[in-house]
Order: C-alpha cells, then structure tokens, then sequence
C-alpha cells in the first residue's frame, strides 16, 4: 500500500464537506438572491431607498425652496435613523422578532373566533353556551413574566 492510502487526510471529509456547503450556497445565492440581511441592515436599505425616490420626486415639486425642503427633510431623517442604527443593531433583530409574534398570536386569535363563527348555530337549550373559558368574560388579573 502506499502512504497516501495509509494514513487518509484527517481534514479531507471536512474540507469536502465545506467545498460541498459553498457550491450549495452559492447554487441558491444565483437561484434566489442574497439572503436578506439582520433588521438593522434591512432598514438602513429601506432608509436609502426611500431617500432615492423621495429625491427623485423633487423634480417634479415646484419652486426651488420645495425642493430644498424635501432635501433637507431627507438629510434630517437619516441624520436621525443611521446612528440609532448603528449603535444598536441587535435591537432592530428584537423588534423584528416581537413583530413576528404578535402577528402569531394575532393570527391565532382569529383564527380561534373563526373557527367559532363557523361552528354553526348552538342547540336551542345551549343557545349561549361555549366550551371557551375565555367567552365568560375577565376574571381577574393575571402576571405575565416577559423575561
């Protein structure tokens, strides 16, 4: 036997996997487009886009002192977003997780009272009555830990 069937790469499966991983990504990069990035970078993009086109609109605006107020309005905001941006990035990654949340917990709702609205109609001697503790009304407080 020779040397090199001897003694294998220890790092030849992992280095093939890799080659394997970035042909993968690179495959669904052309397939799909860049992957978006964190909640902080999106709305530094959102920021310049909209800038450009608001921008864009003041040719249309009439008056040269319209134009520099739209201008200046636009200068002011990303003034004031950019560096909130930048200091605090993670935050934005939070915010956009609490969004996705509420908005589960909104579709739950709705789903619950839709599934109610078309249960169809109660018996006549039920008229009134559900198995849903939460149609008898508030019955007190309650703590909810947000840790």
């Amino acid at each position: 036997m020779s040397e090199a069937t001897e003694r294998p790469d220890a790092d030849a499966w992992a280095a093939a996997c890799e080659e394997d991983l970035q042909e993968e990504q690179a495959r669904r990069r052309a397939q799909h487009g860049a992957p978006p990035g964190s909640a902080a970078e999106e709305l530094r993009k959102l920021l310049d886009v909209v800038a450009d086109k608001v921008t864009s609109f003041q040719s249309s605006l009439p008056g040269m002192a319209a134009q520099s107020a739209v201008q200046q309005f636009v200068d002011q905001a990303k003034a004031a977003a950019l560096p909130v941006i930048e200091r605090n990035p993670q935050v934005f990654d939070h915010l956009a997780a609490a969004g996705g949340e509420l908005l589960a917990a909104y579709r739950s709702a709705v789903e619950g009272q839709e599934r109610r609205w078309t249960r169809g109609t109660p018996a006549s001697g039920d008229a009134g009555k559900t198995d849903d503790p939460r149609d008898e009304g508030p019955e007190g407080s309650e703590h909810i830990d947000l840790d």
